[in-house]
């Protein structure tokens, strides 16, 4: 089993993305909520999913790879928080997710609106989890929402207990 470091991304295979085989995750699902909070967000996931050189789709716009992606989503909440930023994984994992459209010369364009529900709701349920764990992740939270173009009102967390 592969480890989740920079160094080292985890592949997700043919056979586990058929499977919807979470294996590749499970050393960081082992990991407590204050590992995962203090990790660096460098995680890669790479797809090895062939695919014709004609074939013009973005990893995004494969459905069996969409579906991998909801179920890892629905079983690791946190992964948003460890996936790399710069390099696009933060995006494309939420392009598995959300309704969106790639254009060649603009890039990934999501929903304005499902973006905006998503981000919300990701950073209500992460806050109540590192919260219940003794842990804050506004500061990290409030970084991945920037990656993804959502600038946070500075009172938001404030309506919060």
């Amino acid at each position: 089993m592969a480890s989740a470091s920079a160094s080292t991304p985890l592949t997700i295979t043919v056979d586990q993305v058929l499977a919807l085989s979470l294996e590749p995750l499970a050393a960081l699902r082992q990991q407590g909520a204050a590992a995962l909070v203090q990790k660096d967000a460098d995680l890669e996931l790479r797809f090895d999913w062939p695919r014709p050189e004609e074939d013009p789709r973005e990893l995004s716009e494969i459905a069996e790879l969409r579906l991998w992606s909801l179920r890892a989503d629905a079983a690791c909440p946190w992964l948003p928080l460890v996936l790399e930023r710069s390099s696009g994984q933060l995006a494309r994992h939420v392009a598995m997710l959300l309704p969106h459209q790639f254009h060649r010369s603009e890039g990934l364009r999501f929903a304005p609106e499902s973006l905006e529900l998503w981000i919300t709701h990701r950073l209500f349920v992460l806050d109540a989890w590192a919260r219940a764990e003794g842990l804050n992740c506004r500061q990290n939270l409030g970084q991945m929402a920037a990656v993804l173009g959502f600038e946070l009102d500075p009172g938001f967390w404030d309506q919060l207990s």
